[in-house]
């Protein structure tokens, strides 16, 4: 594709409504930025220029601002020794005139210690942090900050809409909040206020599966993988004994609610190095570059240039077809961004 790499979007797009089957469609300007996807906004993170939102509006962001994490409604920024919360306006100016909401971080020897605690825990994929910041963690809104116990030791976190998932440094995950999609991981529906370990490795899916989100097979689903997974069996029988409850997903003839992790296979036994969820959909990205994408597909975020949904793992073959390998993949609600680089 003339131009080389750099991040490209499939899917909904403020402004333009749905992109359909079309195929990716580039975003966020020259290099490697950083992508914080909402609803109608996108917030573009570059090293050594001032953030900006794209999307339903654009607006560019103070020139102090490190880092944003944006919603509907509020988008929180990181400015110097501080957070802020911005509630999003109709105007052209987007934001309001003052914040919403004001934190201070710890400043000085305080400030050191944390800084060195987090060049320990934190992979090295700086120019952002958000949403962990010195002592919690922070959501785009009321009410913003949200405190962890030290004992953690977080190295990653994701929100969902109204659960988080929080990664420790010995490789724990952990999950907290609603819980009547299965989408804590527990075996149960209740919720839970306080981060309770989730055991699970490899590659798991767990929560709700209403449009094949998870890989497992969705009730009305076209080509469901019920017969894929037969065919990739050549009829073996299921597991089973003790751990096949773990392992594998129950043997019914769809799911909608998995409560406890099911270990999903990729087509071909793909190593998986990162996977990014949207509000339907799910993006995985291989260790060798390949994007796979399965779930709800009605405004194209599948990347497969139609708009069926999927309750198994496809590849999308754009970038290959362009001489692009996939570096990074991050999910809008109903959008997938892929970062494409030259092989």
């Amino acid at each position: 594709m003339a131009g080389g790499g750099g991040w490209f979007r499939v899917g909904f797009w403020a402004g333009e409504g749905a992109a359909g089957g079309a195929g990716p469609v580039r975003v966020g300007g020259p290099g490697r930025p950083l992508l914080r996807p909402s609803w109608s906004f996108v917030a573009v993170v570059a090293a050594g220029s001032a953030p900006v939102l794209e999307g339903a509006a654009r607006a560019a962001l103070p020139g102090d601002c490190r880092d944003v994490l944006p919603s509907e409604t509020h988008v929180l920024l990181r400015r110097g020794a501080a957070l802020e919360a911005w509630r999003v306006g109709a105007g052209p100016a987007l934001l309001d005139d003052q914040p919403a909401w004001r934190r201070e971080l710890p400043e000085g020897e305080e400030a050191a210690e944390i800084q060195s605690l987090l060049l320990l825990l934190l992979p090295p994929s700086p120019p952002a942090e958000l949403p962990l910041v010195p002592g919690g963690y922070v959501v785009p809104r009321a009410d913003f900050f949200r405190p962890l116990s030290p004992a953690l030791r977080a190295r990653q976190l994701a929100l969902g809409h109204e659960h988080a998932l929080l990664l420790a440094a010995a490789g724990d995950l952990f999950a907290w909040g609603a819980g009547r999609h299965g989408q804590l991981g527990g075996g149960d529906l209740e919720s839970a206020t306080e981060p309770r370990l989730v055991e699970a490795g490899d590659l798991y899916m767990w929560g709700w599966n209403e449009s094949g989100q998870l890989g497992l097979p969705s009730k009305g689903m076209p080509g469901s993988s019920m017969a894929a997974t037969a065919e990739a069996n050549h009829g073996s029988p299921p597991p089973s004994g003790p751990q096949a409850a773990h392992e594998s997903p129950p043997q019914a003839a769809f799911i909608s609610i998995q409560a406890f992790p099911a270990l999903l296979d990729m087509p071909g036994g793909a190593d998986v190095s990162k996977v990014s969820c949207g509000s339907r959909h799910t993006a995985a990205l291989t260790r060798t570059g390949e994007l796979y994408t399965w779930g709800w597909g009605k405004y194209g975020q599948l990347g497969h240039r139609d708009t069926a949904a999927l309750d198994r793992p496809k590849k999308v073959c754009s970038f290959e077809a362009w001489g692009l390998g996939v570096a990074d993949v991050v999910c809008g609600p109903w959008t997938t961004f892929a970062l494409a680089l030259p092989l």
